[in-house]
């Protein structure tokens, strides 16, 4: 069992969908708030935490009809589900991986960096996002004072209360930070707009980006410190994560060189308890909620082949892995899909440099393949990998054997290390180029890797090497191949790119993707982004 939070999402998610009524795949957004009569739901004190769990349960499911339901309207499951659909968007559209079905919606588009914006994924992804702001906006219209106040509850509830909303309050500025990222603006409510008010303002990065700020920094003081809360929620080393992350990524969002501030607070959560696991492969396995790595995974998306199922991006990724050569799923504790998912001649080529080969990290599987995708439709071609197990840290099996019970790393600490190294090298005060060389060591020697780095080595080209070595397949490539400046343009092309075996070059406007043609068409304040 993960915890009780997390074995109570369904029922719960299933609730707060009542709670909050459907939503509409157009603008995305609450519908009917008297559908259920929320007094009596908010009628015990520990009904407050449950429809935390609700908010909470929108990063993993999609529906209260189990994995195969979605509640956004004209959407399935597999394209609204907040992990898999942010998964597919930072990542098959990068040098990493591609997805080896191509008649599945919208995944061609991604594989050849092609899209449109009638893509379903990227519909999917914008309205799940605002279901996600829908879901906080709700949770905390009903906790205000004069809610509680009218409801009587006692002082213990309601200092819990204060940490559930600033809990829910970090789940929307995690929204509105991946909207930032990914389409460069979004329709913008809060709880204190009329629910229902689908015409909402368009905040463009720069609004984004001081409302996600400004949030977590309020946030802050009420959260949980460091390890002392409920696996799977959030404590302050999660909100120093995302503000750490909007400021190594400033000079992209809004033309200002942030990094000080990301190593302020790198700094804060190095210094705050999370360390690694001292195996690297116990971060995607069955049980990383329990083993070694409940100490490096600073927030994760959960997965349970039982309770919280979803076809979300490890339940993806464990089975896609599975290739059609190898028919290897059992080696993961799971049947397996045979063939979905191969990594780019790139990728492989940097595993394979010689400095990478004996690492634990390099897991590709090459034994007759090629090591390019000649053909999208020949699964045989393309070397594949292994990182993700649905077997536990001791070999056991998950519980299931499609649906995984490995949880999605979002923030590790491994992550905040290499941070660090590249905000120094930036040009960052607050960090040291020897502390950042010990870091990029730390994860090498934990990796079994023999080839330690020193001062002079650590220059940018090494660190993006090292962020797709350590941190591949966890959706960071796009972003980080956008803020080294090599995702569009052609001074940097792999397989497939722009739709050519090769690589060509792409347009800059491909920095980010277009907002839903649905969603424009129904919020006349959202304008379309050029070039689309």
């Amino acid at each position: 069992m993960k915890n009780k939070l997390t074995h109570k999402v369904i029922y719960i998610l299933g609730t707060v969908l009542i709670l909050v009524g459907c939503t509409n795949d157009l603008d995305i957004e609450v519908n009917d708030p008297n559908a259920f009569l929320v007094d009596d739901f908010y009628a015990t004190p520990e009904s407050y935490k449950q429809g935390l769990a609700g908010v909470y349960g929108n990063l993993a499911l999609t529906g209260a009809n189990g994995p195969g339901d979605s509640n956004i309207s004209g959407l399935d499951a597999g394209t609204s589900q907040y992990g898999r659909a942010f998964w597919n968007l930072q990542e098959l559209t990068t040098d990493e991986v591609k997805w080896s079905w191509e008649n599945d919606g919208g995944l061609r588009g991604l594989n050849r960096n092609t899209w449109t914006a009638d893509n379903v994924v990227i519909r999917g992804f914008y309205g799940r996002c605002m279901t996600q702001v829908a879901f906080v906006n709700e949770y905390l219209r009903q906790t205000t004072n004069d809610k509680l106040n009218s409801r009587g509850v006692s002082d213990n509830t309601r200092a819990e209360v204060q940490t559930f909303r600033a809990e829910a309050r970090f789940l929307r500025a995690l929204a509105y930070y991946h909207l930032m990222d990914l389409f460069g603006k979004a329709g913008f409510v809060t709880e204190n707009d009329p629910v229902g008010a689908y015409q909402s303002p368009q905040y463009n990065r720069a609004e984004l980006f001081a409302f996600v700020e400004s949030e977590i920094n309020t946030i802050l003081p009420e959260l949980a410190d460091p390890l002392q809360n409920e696996y799977a929620r959030v404590d302050k080393a999660a909100a120093w994560m995302l503000l750490a992350k909007i400021y190594l990524n400033a000079e992209v969002f809004i033309g200002e060189n942030k990094y000080d501030e990301c190593l302020t607070y790198c700094n804060n959560i190095i210094a705050s308890g999370y360390i690694l696991s001292p195996v690297y492969a116990n971060n995607f396995n069955a049980d990383n909620h329990s083993n070694s790595a409940r100490n490096e995974i600073i927030f994760p998306i959960v997965s349970d082949g039982v309770v919280t199922q979803n076809y979300g991006p490890t339940t993806v990724m464990v089975n896609a892995q599975v290739g059609s050569i190898e028919q290897n799923g059992a080696d993961f504790g799971v049947a397996g899909w045979a063939g979905g998912l191969r990594v780019t001649k790139q990728f492989s080529e940097t595993m394979l440099n010689g400095t990478y080969d004996t690492d634990d990290r390099n897991t590709i599987l090459s034994d007759d393949r090629t090591i390019e995708m000649t053909d999208m439709y020949d699964y045989g071609t393309g070397y594949v990998t292994a990182k993700w197990s649905n077997k536990t840290s001791t070999g056991a099996n998950g519980s299931a054997t499609e649906i995984v019970d490995t949880d999605f790393p979002m923030f590790r600490l491994a992550d905040v290390y290499l941070m660090y190294a590249e905000a120094v090298v930036r040009g960052g005060s607050g960090g040291t180029l020897s502390t950042a060389k010990d870091y990029i060591n730390l994860l090498r020697s934990r990796a079994n890797n023999p080839f330690m780095v020193t001062e002079n080595d650590v220059d940018l080209d090494l660190i993006l090497n090292e962020r797709m070595v350590e941190l591949y397949g966890e959706a960071h490539r796009r972003q980080d191949l956008i803020r080294f400046g090599k995702y569009t343009g052609g001074s940097y092309n792999w397989s497939w790119k722009g739709s050519v075996v090769s690589g060509i070059a792409i347009g800059n406007f491909r920095k980010v993707f277009p907002l839903p043609k649905a969603s424009v068409a129904a919020n006349p304040n959202l304008t379309q982004n050029t070039g689309y």
